[in-house]
C-alpha cells in the first residue's frame, strides 16, 4: 500500500502538511518503509509546541572606553549582574543548608560496589559528617584565621564531598590535588599553599604525598586516609614527620570534639583550584564562595523555565572534583536537595553505573560524546539500517532547528530508545564543556537523546561558565550569549586582525564569578585581570548574529613564520580534526621556517576501514609507515583546510604520522586534556626536521 493511501485508509486530514516529506521516498522498494515514514511526519505534525528563545539572545547594554560594547544575557532582571538565585543562599554553607531543609533529609550521597546497588547517605547523614571532620580539623589548629588550607586528594566519592562541605562548615579552604599534575606539580602547590593536612582516598596517594614531603622540609604534618592502609604506611609517615590517620578514627576526633558552626562570607575565600598551564608550574586560581554561588545561580536561572532541577533529580559525578565544571554542576544539585550518585572509580564501568543509578542530569566532556556517536553509527551495520538512522536523524533535527526538544517521538520509540536507554533512560538535562564539541555530534546526540542540552564555554578563572546556550536554541557551533551572572565583551587583537569593531577580538568576563587572582602570584594575576576588572582569556571569539558567541581562535599560541604570517596553530588544528581519519594533530611553525608541518595520530579503529577504501591493507603500524597512507591523508586535510577557508600559508605543507595517542600519561597533554606544545615540539623534534629537511630537497 502506498504511503498516500495508508494516510487516507487512516483518514488523516493533514496529507497536504506531510505530502512534502512523503514525495521522493522510495515507497516503490519499500512499501512498507514508506508507509511508516508517512505515519511518522503525521506524527511530527502534531508536535509539541515548539520553545522559541528571543532574536537576540545576548542584549549590547555596557558602554566601554573607545566605542566597544559588552554584551549580558537579557534573562538579567537589572542593570547588575546576578550574584545568587536565592537571597538566603550566598555561600556554598548555605548552600547545603537549603537542600538539607527541603529534602526531607533524602538521600544526599550515593556509592556502589560492583554488581551492587547504591547504598545512600541522607543529608542529615552528611551534614553531621561534615561538622564531624570539621571539628577534627579545628582540634588539630587549623582555623579559618590562620591554617586554613586543607589538600583533598581523591578520586570522585562521597568522603570528597563531605570533606569539603566541612571545609565551608567552618570557613576553612579546599585545595584539590590530582595525580595527573604529577609530583613536582603536587609538591609545588603543598609549599605554595602551605598545606598541613591532607585528605586522601588510598594509601598510594598518601605514598606520593610523602615522596613529596620526605627530607624537602615540607609543610604536610597529618594525612587523613579513607581507605584501609597497612602499619608500614604509618612507619613511612613517622619516617618523614607526618601522622597518618584514618578517616574513621580522624571523625571520631571530631565528634568528641564537636564545635560550633563558623559559617563563611562570600567574599571569603572557598577553594583554591591549580590549574596546570601548557608551560612553568600550575597557577593557583583564589575562588570565594560569592563566586562559585553566582555561576550555580547562573545556569539555575537559564534552566528554570523548562528544566528547572527538584530534590527528586539524580546526578552522576564521575567528572574530577579538581576541577570546577563537575563543582558547579553539584551545586546546583546540592541546592535543590537532589542526589549525587559517584561512579565506581573505573570510567570503563560507567555504563553499568548509568544503568543501575538512572540519573537525570549527565554532564559530559567532548571524548565521551565522541564515543557515544561512534557506538551509535556501529551499531547501523548496514545500508537500510544506517539509512533509517539518517532518516530519523533529519526529521529530528528539523524539529531542533523548530527549537522542539523531545523524546516520545515514533523515532524516540524505534530508532534512538537504545541509546536513550544506555544512559539509564532518565536523563533530561546534559551539558558539555571544557573543550570544543564537533556541531555534528552536538546535533545527533540531541536529536537522539531528546533532552535539554547545553553547551558551555569558560575557564576556572570565571569559576567555570560565562556563556552556555539558551532553552529552544538547539542549534550548534557557538557556545550561546553570556550567562547572567556577567558580561562579555571582545577587544582588539590587531596583530591577528581580529578587531572588535567587526565583532571579534580577545573575549573577556566580568562579574561576580571572575576569580580573586592567583595565590601568592601577583604578576600572573595582573596579566589575566586588568585594571578595569576585566577576565582576559585569552581565546578569540566572534558575535554571530542572535547574540551568540563562536570561539574561533586562541590567542596565546600565535607564531610568525619566516615571511612574516601570523600563524594561530589551535585553530588550524581544530580544522583538521574534522578530518574523519585525524584522532590528534600537532601543528608546528616558526619563524626560521616558510611552512608548517604537523604530526597526525590517525584514529586507530577508523584508519584500516578508511585505507581499505583507497586499496590499501594492513596492520596499524604498516598503514602509518605507508607513503600513499600518509599522502592520502595529507590530501584530505588539504581539502577541509580549503573548504574551511585557511590561508595558503596556514595550510601544513607535510606530515609525518604517529601511532601513539597524545596523552596525560606520557605527557603531552596537561590534565584537562590542552596540547602542550613545548612537549609536543621537543618529541617531535626529529620527525619536525626531517620533513623540513625533505620540504627543502
Amino acid at each position: 500500500m502506498q504511503a498516500q493511501e495508508v494516510l487516507r485508509h487512516l483518514r488523516i486530514p493533514e496529507l497536504d502538511d506531510v505530502r512534502q516529506y512523503v514525495r521522493g521516498f522510495p515507497t516503490n522498494a519499500l512499501m512498507g518503509v514508506g508507509a511508516f515514514a508517512a505515519i511518522t511526519t503525521y506524527w511530527f505534525a502534531t508536535r509539541p509546541k515548539a520553545l522559541k528563545p528571543p532574536c537576540d539572545l545576548g542584549l549590547q547594554s555596557l558602554e566601554i572606553p573607545g566605542g566597544e560594547r559588552a554584551r549580558r544575557s537579557i534573562l538579567n532582571e537589572s542593570d547588575d549582574n546576578m550574584t545568587c538565585y536565592y537571597s538566603d543562599v550566598r555561600t556554598l554553607y548555605q548552600m547545603f543548608q537549603r537542600g538539607l531543609r527541603i529534602s526531607n533529609d533524602g538521600p544526599c550521597l550515593g556509592s556502589r560496589k560492583p554488581n551492587q546497588p547504591y547504598e545512600w547517605l541522607s543529608y542529615r547523614e552528611v551534614s553531621d559528617r561534615a561538622e564531624h571532620i570539621g571539628s577534627a580539623l579545628l582540634h588539630r589548629g587549623h582555623s579559618h584565621t590562620g591554617d586554613k588550607f586543607i589538600g583533598i586528594f581523591s578520586q570522585n566519592r562521597p568522603e570528597w564531598t563531605i570533606s569539603e562541605l566541612a571545609c565551608y562548615t567552618y570557613s576553612l579552604v579546599t585545595v584539590p590535588l590530582y595525580d595527573t599534575l604529577g609530583t613536582e606539580a603536587i609538591a609545588y602547590i603543598l609549599d605554595k599553599a602551605a598545606i598541613s593536612t591532607v585528605i586522601c582516598d588510598a594509601a598510594d596517594k598518601a605514598r606520593l604525598i610523602l615522596g613529596c614531603v620526605d627530607g624537602l622540609g615540607r609543610t604536610v604534618k597529618t594525612i587523613v586516609l579513607v581507605e584501609a592502609f597497612e602499619r608500614d604506611l604509618v612507619e613511612r609517615g613517622q619516617e618523614c614527620g607526618v601522622e597518618i590517620l584514618s578517616l574513621k578514627d580522624f571523625e571520631a576526633v571530631g565528634k568528641a570534639n564537636l564545635q560550633k558552626p563558623v559559617p563563611p562570607g562570600p567574599d571569603d575565600l572557598a577553594l583554591i583550584c591549580f590549574t596546570s598551564g601548557t608551560t612553568g608550574n600550575p597557577k593557583g586560581a583564589m575562588l570565594t564562595h560569592g563566586n562559585v554561588i553566582s555561576n550555580t545561580a547562573a545556569f539555575m536561572r537559564v534552566t528554570q523555565v523548562h528544566c528547572m532541577l527538584t530534590r527528586h533529580d539524580t546526578h552522576v559525578s564521575y567528572l574530577p572534583l579538581a576541577h570546577m565544571f563537575e563543582r558547579v554542576v553539584q551545586g546546583v544539585i546540592l541546592i535543590q536537595g537532589a542526589r549525587i550518585g559517584f561512579f565506581q572509580g573505573d570510567i570503563r564501568l560507567l555504563m553499568d553505573d548509568l544503568k543501575t543509578l538512572q540519573p537525570t542530569v549527565f554532564p559530559v566532556v567532548p571524548r565521551l560524546l565522541n564515543r557515544m556517536f561512534d557506538k551509535v553509527f556501529s551499531q547501523a551495520n548496514t545500508p537500510l539500517k544506517r539509512w533509517l538512522l539518517d532518516f530519523a536523524f533529519r526529521r529530528k533535527e528539523t524539529e531542533l532547528k523548530n527549537g522542539v526538544m523531545r523524546k516520545d517521538s515514533m523515532w524516540d520509540k524505534l530508532i534512538f530508545k537504545k541509546v536513550q536507554a544506555s544512559l539509564g533512560g532518565r536523563v533530561r538535562l546534559m551539558i558539555t564543556g571544557a573543550a570544543p564539541v564537533s556541531p555534528t555530534i552536538l546535533t545527533f546526540l540531541r536529536a537522539a537523546l531528546g533532552c535539554q542540552f547545553y553547551e558551555g564555554y569558560g575557564q576556572t578563572e570565571c569559576t567555570a561558565g560565562c556563556t552556555m546556550s539558551v532553552p529552544g536554541d538547539w542549534t550548534a557551533g557557538h557556545v550561546g550569549p553570556p550567562l547572567p551572572c556577567n558580561a562579555v565583551k571582545l577587544v582588539d587583537v590587531a596583530e591577528m586582525n581580529y578587531l572588535a569593531v567587526n565583532g571579534e577580538g580577545e573575549v573577556c568576563v566580568k562579574g561576580p564569578n571572575v576569580f580573586r587572582g592567583y595565590l601568592k602570584d601577583p604578576e600572573r594575576t595582573a596579566e589575566a585581570i586588568d585594571a578595569d576588572g576585566w577576565l582576559h582569556t585569552g581565546d578569540i571569539g566572534k558575535w554571530l548574529p542572535n547574540g551568540t558567541l563562536k570561539i574561533i581562535d586562541r590567542k596565546k599560541h600565535i607564531f610568525k613564520l619566516a615571511q612574516g604570517e601570523y600563524i594561530a596553530p589551535e585553530k588550524i588544528e581544530t580544522v583538521y580534526n574534522r578530518c574523519d581519519v585525524v584522532s590528534q594533530i600537532f601543528v608546528h611553525g616558526d619563524s626560521l621556517q616558510a611552512c608548517l608541518v604537523g604530526i597526525v595520530v590517525p584514529d586507530p579503529d577508523f584508519l584500516p576501514v578508511w585505507a581499505k577504501r583507497k586499496g590499501i591493507e594492513g596492520s596499524l603500524s604498516e598503514l602509518c609507515s605507508n607513503k600513499d597512507v600518509k599522502k592520502a591523508i595529507l590530501e584530505d586535510m588539504l581539502t577541509l583546510g580549503k573548504e574551511a577557508g585557511l590561508k595558503s600559508f596556514e595550510q601544513v605543507r607535510d606530515i609525518a604520522l604517529h601511532r601513539e595517542m597524545f596523552s596525560v600519561q606520557n605527557g603531552l597533554l596537561t590534565p584537562t586534556l590542552k596540547a602542550k606544545r613545548a612537549e609536543l615540539r621537543t618529541h617531535f623534534r626529529e620527525q619536525i626536521d626531517g620533513l623540513y629537511a625533505r620540504i627543502k630537497m
